[in-house]
C-alpha cells in the first residue's frame, strides 16, 4: 500500500484553543502567522465567552486568522476538535495559546510530510522549553522508532533521563486523521500523551520526530495548568483505561513518576500510596529504573529533585545541541485498521 498523494503546497490550519491568556494569545498567534509557509490560515478556538480576548482578537486585521467561539467553557480537547472541524486546511497544526512557533517550523514539517512512507504521517519536533530559571531543548532522546510512543515517553533511561516528549504544539497531521480520530472530550489531562499513543496504534500511522527544535513551550511559571495538577486518581485511572494498549513497562513507570509525584504534592493518605504501589507492582512490569524513580519521587522532596535536575542540566555538555533537520523516524504500518472510532 502507498501513501495518499500530496498536493504540492496544501492548506495547513493552526488550530488554537484559548481562554483568559489574551496577551500570550497575540504572542502565539503572531508566531503562526510569521510562518514561511504561506497557504496557511489561523483558527482560533474560544472556549466559552471571553471578553477581554475577543477585544485583543479585533486588534488583528490579518485576513488568515478566523474565529470560532464556544458557547460554553468545553476544555481543550474539545475546542482543539472544534477547531479541526472548522478548518479548511488538509493539514492541522496545534499551537497551545501560551507558546510559540519558530518562522520555519511548519514548512520543515511539510518538508518531512513528503518524504513519509506512510498513509498518515504525524509529525512531531523537539522544542525549547523555557522557564523563568532556564531554556533548553527537549527531549533529549528524540523518537528512533525503535520502541511504542508510550515506551519512548514514560520509560526512562537514568535517574537524570526526563523522559521522552511529543508536545501539542508540536503536532501536525491531517485533517481526515483528526476526525476520524479526535482528542477524547472532556478529559482533563494527558490530553497529548493520550492522542498519540492512541492514534499510533492504527495501521497507516506513522511518527516522524524531527531532531530540530521548531517551537517554544513555556514551562513552569506558575500559570495554572491541567498537566500540573496533583490529581493521582485521575492519573492511575488513564494509565488504567490506557493499559491494553501499551506495554507493562510503559505503565510500572508512569506510575512510578507521574502517580507518585502527584500523590506527594497532594499529599495522599498511605492506603492511597499503597494503592499506588500495588499497581506499580501487580499491573505493570517495573524495571530497575522505573523502580529507583518509585523510590525516587516517593523519599526526595521535589525542590531538591529540582535543583539536582538543573545541577545536571547545567553540566550537560552543550555540543550535542542540534543544529539542522533531520528525520529520525518513520514509523512501519501497525497491525490495527484504522476506522473512524477511538478508544
Amino acid at each position: 500500500m502507498q501513501p495518499a498523494a500530496i498536493r504540492p503546497d496544501p492548506l495547513v490550519s493552526a488550530v488554537i484553543p484559548t481562554r483568559g491568556r489574551p496577551a500570550l494569545l497575540l504572542c502565539a498567534i503572531r508566531s503562526a502567522l510569521r510562518q514561511t509557509w504561506r497557504p496557511l490560515e489561523v483558527v482560533v478556538v474560544l472556549d466559552g465567552p471571553d471578553v477581554e480576548t475577543a477585544a485583543c482578537l479585533a486588534t488583528i486585521t490579518d485576513p488568515r486568522l478566523r474565529i470560532v467561539a464556544l458557547p460554553e467553557p468545553a476544555g481543550g480537547c474539545a475546542a482543539r476538535n472544534a477547531g479541526v472541524e472548522a478548518a479548511r486546511g488538509e493539514w492541522i497544526a496545534f499551537l497551545d495559546d501560551d507558546d510559540e512557533w519558530f518562522p520555519e517550523k511548519i514548512e520543515r514539517q511539510m518538508e518531512a510530510v513528503r518524504e513519509a512512507t506512510v498513509w498518515f504521517p504525524v509529525i512531531t519536533c523537539r522544542v525549547v522549553a523555557q522557564s523563568p530559571r532556564s531554556s533548553r531543548v527537549l527531549p533529549q532522546r528524540t523518537y528512533d522508532g525503535a520502541q511504542p510512543v508510550a515506551d519512548y515517553l514514560f520509560c526512562r533511561r537514568s535517574l537524570a533521563d526526563p523522559g521522552g516528549l511529543m508536545q501539542t504544539s508540536t503536532l501536525l497531521a491531517q485533517r481526515d486523521l483528526l476526525l476520524a480520530l479526535p482528542f477524547r472530550n472532556g478529559l482533563p489531562g494527558h490530553q497529548d500523551w493520550d492522542w498519540i499513543i492512541r492514534v499510533s496504534a492504527y495501521e497507516g500511522v506513522g511518527v516522524t520526530m524531527l531532531r530540530k527544535p521548531l517551537a517554544v513551550w513555556r514551562v513552569e511559571d506558575h500559570r495554572p495548568s491541567t498537566s500540573r495538577k496533583p490529581d493521582w486518581q485521575f492519573s492511575l485511572a488513564w494509565i488504567r483505561e490506557m493499559r491494553p494498549c501499551i506495554s507493562g513497562r510503559a505503565f510500572a513507570s508512569f506510575v512510578a513518576i507521574q502517580c507518585v509525584w502527584r500523590a506527594r504534592k497532594s499529599h495522599a493518605s498511605p492506603r492511597a500510596r499503597l494503592a499506588i504501589l500495588r499497581a506499580f507492582l501487580l499491573e505493570g512490569s517495573p524495571s530497575l529504573f522505573a523502580s529507583l524513580h518509585f523510590a525516587l519521587f516517593s523519599l526526595v522532596p521535589a525542590p531538591l529533585r529540582r535543583a539536582a535536575r538543573d545541577w545536571f542540566w547545567l553540566r550537560c555538555d552543550s555540543a550535542g545541541q542540534p543544529s539542522g533537520l533531520t528525520l529520525v523516524h518513520s514509523r512501519p504500518a501497525a497491525p490495527r485498521p484504522l476506522r473512524k472510532s477511538s478508544f
